[in-house]
């Protein structure tokens, strides 16, 4: 899944959730630095996510971004602690069994990143959406 079509998935996914209070692109909140990306208010505060993509390994970017589902994402999720962004979003992620989404790995969870947020988010075509707080 492409940075232009993931956007338009978490738009979708989370503009109707119960906690958010606002969601739109980084474009509609006036950043013009990064090209894809949300700002997602919720009572806990605002976060800003830049989203960047790796294509998978052979394909090109005149290639169409073909969806490929081959089962859904499922690993044991703890509920996100209260004003943990990053914990927030994987768990909307997650709930959302897109079978695209072959796994989700939390940045601030791996012992050599743990001051660091966002997450990688790999689908089953191989690429990537690396999902980074601005």
């Amino acid at each position: 899944m492409r940075p232009a079509r993931f956007q338009d998935f978490v738009l979708d996914l989370i503009k109707n959730s119960a906690d958010v209070t606002r969601v739109q692109t980084l474009a509609e909140a006036g950043d013009s630095e990064h090209p894809f990306g949300l700002a997602i208010a919720t009572s806990s505060g605002e976060s800003r996510w830049q989203i960047i993509g790796q294509l998978a390994d052979g394909e090109k970017h005149d290639d169409p971004d073909t969806p490929v589902a081959d089962g859904v994402f499922q690993a044991p999720w703890p509920e996100p602690a209260a004003g943990d962004h990053e914990g927030w979003l994987a768990t909307a992620l997650v709930r959302a069994e897109s079978p695209e989404i072959k796994e989700i790995i939390r940045w601030s969870t791996r012992p050599d990143d743990a001051t660091k947020h966002g997450m990688t988010v790999h689908f089953h075509n191989g690429s990537k959406a690396f999902v980074r707080k601005l």
